[in-house]
């Protein structure tokens, strides 16, 4: 299966979370009734759709972002997607809302907990869909976000002709239902998901393994940690091994590269096997580095 790109004025439309990361790292996690010191504290530009755009543009693709934020964002935020060259122009202000905000627990060696407070992402079910946006690009991934929202923009996105990735990553175990689930994969070409996440799928659609979500949806992407990835389509099962960082710097995020390095093939029209294999590159340099890749002359 190889994507076939339409002449517009942009590469990727991503849907979902915009979120302030606040990282807190520790030298172990908490147990429960137990108390750690933390070592240092961050604050950083995070989200699933956020970290996905700014991958994906880091590889060069034209990418826009839709997403819901509270007057709180930070406008440094704001400008750092701008010079990363991510199109804002769907990234929404809503008044009263907070921005949503996670708390991220890390231990240095791969543990991490994370509490989410979903702020103007909570429910976005009566939200104005950007239609405008939809015309400009051939691919639409949706991610984290209110299920009803990004239902609505399946259904606008393959009115315009667009071409529909379904990630709803960590979500899918408590905002999704199989029925929603259901009408998400029948409107797109593509699934992605952790090896958790791709099994809480295949559960929730009363399939007896993740291959067979192929029922539901053509391709299936799963990224298998330091084994790599593996793609399940129709025709048979293609794997990309994992690749050893050089260092271990942070492994929240990985994910979210890893996308951006599969986009960036798979748009030029690469097939399965090298779009993992990309995939699998921008995840490890990422764990290594922390740090999206960045188009030549910024």
């Amino acid at each position: 299966m190889v994507a076939a790109a339409r002449r517009l004025p942009g590469d990727l439309l991503v849907v979902g979370h915009t979120v302030i990361d606040r990282y807190w790292d520790v030298r172990t996690l908490p147990t429960p009734d137990r108390t750690v010191p933390v070592e240092s504290v961050r604050v950083v530009l995070g989200g699933t759709a956020a970290n996905i755009a700014r991958a994906a543009s880091g590889h060069g693709l034209r990418v826009g972002l839709v997403s819901r934020v509270g007057p709180d964002f930070p406008r440094a935020f704001r400008k750092q997607l701008q010079a990363e060259r991510v199109d804002i122009g769907g990234l929404e202000t809503v008044r009263g809302e907070r921005s949503p905000t996670c708390l991220i627990i890390e231990d240095g060696r791969g543990g991490q907990m994370t509490l989410i407070d979903q702020g103007a992402m909570a429910d976005a079910s009566h939200a104005v869909l950007p239609l405008g946006l939809l015309h400009r690009f051939p691919w639409v991934h949706l991610t984290t976000g209110d299920p009803a929202y990004q239902l609505r923009m399946l259904d606008a996105a393959r009115a315009e002709g667009a071409r529909v990735a379904a990630d709803p990553a960590q979500e899918i175990h408590y905002r999704w239902g199989a029925r929603d689930l259901r009408r998400l994969l029948a409107g797109s070409e593509l699934f992605f998901g952790n090896e958790s996440e791709a099994a809480a799928a295949a559960r929730l659609l009363g399939v007896s393994g993740v291959d067979r979500l192929t029922k539901f949806v053509p391709l299936v992407v799963v990224t298998r940690g330091p084994k790599g990835a593996r793609a399940y389509a129709r025709t048979g099962r293609s794997d990309a091994p994992g690749r050893t960082p050089t260092h271990l710097r942070q492994v929240t995020g990985a994910g979210d590269s890893f996308r951006g390095g599969f986009y960036a093939a798979w748009v030029r029209g690469a097939p399965v096997p090298e779009a993992l294999g990309e995939g699998v590159e921008a995840a490890t340099h990422w764990i290594a580095s922390a740090r999206f890749p960045r188009r030549k002359g910024r």
